[in-house]
């Protein structure tokens, strides 16, 4: 019986690389020279760095133009407010990854609702559903493109 699994991941390695060629690009651009701004990576959490508020609000769309050349879906990205103090601002980003139960939970609510032949089950960070035919999975990743949950999803470990 066909399945899939959908899933929300990040390329930890593709993700350091943006990070990387974001951080060479801030170092060589004149109106960030002698300010010392950076982009950090640990574990799931970005931390940008800088000088002033300002900086920061540039800096974003450098790491966004990077992490997208990655193939990688900024929309993962959850961005905290920006900290100002001792002359240095501060911005936390969490990468977030998986489907939490309420997002798994709303997938299957809307596969339920079309009325196609397949049957979505929550397992752990990721929804597999299975069908009898190719087609009506297909239509399913379709469905979950178009619908707005909040996170990219991806589809993988597709069998026949």
């Amino acid at each position: 019986m066909p399945s899939f699994d959908a899933v929300s991941e990040v390329d930890h390695h593709e993700l350091a690389n943006a990070i990387d060629q974001a951080n060479r690009e801030i170092g060589a651009r004149y109106d960030f020279k002698g300010s010392n701004a950076k982009i950090e990576l640990s574990g799931n959490q970005l931390t940008l760095e800088a000088e002033s508020e300002f900086q920061i609000k540039q800096m974003t769309p450098i790491l966004n133009e990077k992490l997208s050349k990655r193939s990688i879906d900024v929309g993962c990205l959850e961005f905290a407010d920006i900290i100002e103090m001792n002359k240095r601002a501060r911005q936390g980003v969490l990468v977030r990854e998986g489907l939490d139960k309420d997002v798994a939970r709303k997938a299957v609510k809307q596969l339920k609702d079309t009325k196609l032949k397949v049957q979505a089950a929550i397992q752990g960070e990721q929804v597999r559903v299975t069908g009898k035919k190719r087609d009506d999975l297909q239509q399913v990743m379709q469905l979950l493109r178009e619908a707005n949950l909040g996170i990219p999803l991806q589809f993988n470990n597709f069998r026949d």
